[in-house]
């Protein structure tokens, strides 16, 4: 999986000089417990399609050394049906051996469809649908039920659905739903230690970085929008339930805004807590992204 990966990023630097269209998107996320930076480009090889590749360095209090990750996502859009593939590779991290873990790495599969079921362009009113697989695995420690630990390769998968409605270009509100699987079993599992986030197998909607196995999220979000002006303003609610983890709530607030012409900000806050208003965390999030 590693060589394919690195190969479809050596060959994506082949049709960029004939981009339609590229972007360069850079982010930082930060909390007291990990920090988080993201780097990364896009572009349009031809008009119906979208590419990219993007970097991620994060830097967990938990381990030694920071995580290194990398996407390479890809997009075919015909108008009223959308396709969204986003592969990826966790490379290798050694940790401490105080750490009680032992080498780890992952890889796996985001995919996406997005189906247009209302285009009402005289009342400005817009259904999608949103259906999504994905697939990881994943090397790292379980910890049984019965103490006792175990270096293994654990593969897990999760299925999502979501609705979009947008109003008079105006108002958005989306509605999200994923469920997990775990092929290998996790009736017996305790804990689960890994470098991968569980964001980037399904979103949990929140900007954290998981690594606890997740049973399913339920959220929603609302935006107001002002296309003139190239902003949007949100707050999503979203409620987890986890295998190795207490269930937590989440809420993210934000606004996205053009500082000028071709740079985009988005900044938001997400706060999380537990169901017991414990392991409260507060997280902050800044992305630009400058379109040529």
């Amino acid at each position: 999986m590693k060589k394919i990966v690195l190969l479809i990023v050596s060959l994506l630097f082949v049709p960029l000089a004939q981009a339609e269209t590229l972007s360069v998107t850079s982010a930082y996320t930060g909390a007291s417990h990990f920090d988080q930076v993201d780097a990364g480009m896009s572009f349009s090889p031809v008009l119906y399609m979208q590419t990219g590749v993007y970097a991620r360095m994060t830097n967990e209090r938990l381990f030694k050394d920071p995580v290194y990750s990398v996407y390479v996502p890809f997009s075919l859009d015909f108008d009223y049906l959308k396709l969204h593939l986003r592969p990826f590779y966790y490379f290798k991290h050694s940790a401490e051996p105080t750490a009680n873990m032992q080498h780890s790495y992952a890889y796996g599969l985001n995919a996406q469809l997005v189906m247009s079921l209302q285009d009402d362009t005289a009342n400005d009113v817009y259904t999608k649908a949103v259906l999504g697989a994905s697939f990881a695995r994943q090397r790292g420690t379980l910890f049984m039920d019965n103490g006792t630990t175990d270096d293994a390769h654990y593969s897990q998968a999760a299925f999502m659905f979501g609705i979009y409605q947008n109003f008079f270009q105006s108002f958005g509100l989306e509605a999200l739903g994923t469920v997990y699987e775990y092929p290998d079993g996790v009736s017996h599992v305790a804990g689960w230690r890994s470098i991968m986030n569980q964001q980037d197998l399904a979103s949990t909607q929140s900007f954290d970085v998981v690594h606890d196995l997740v049973k399913y999220t339920v959220g929603a979000r609302l935006s107001r929008m002002w296309l003139e002006e190239g902003s949007t303003f949100y707050i999503g609610y979203r409620y987890g339930e986890y295998h190795t983890a207490q269930a937590e709530h989440s809420i993210t607030v934000g606004n996205t805004f053009m500082a000028f012409k071709q740079l985009s900000v988005d900044l938001a806050y997400n706060h999380l807590r537990t169901v017991h208003n414990q392991n409260r965390r507060d997280i902050f999030y800044v992305r630009l992204t400058y379109g040529f």
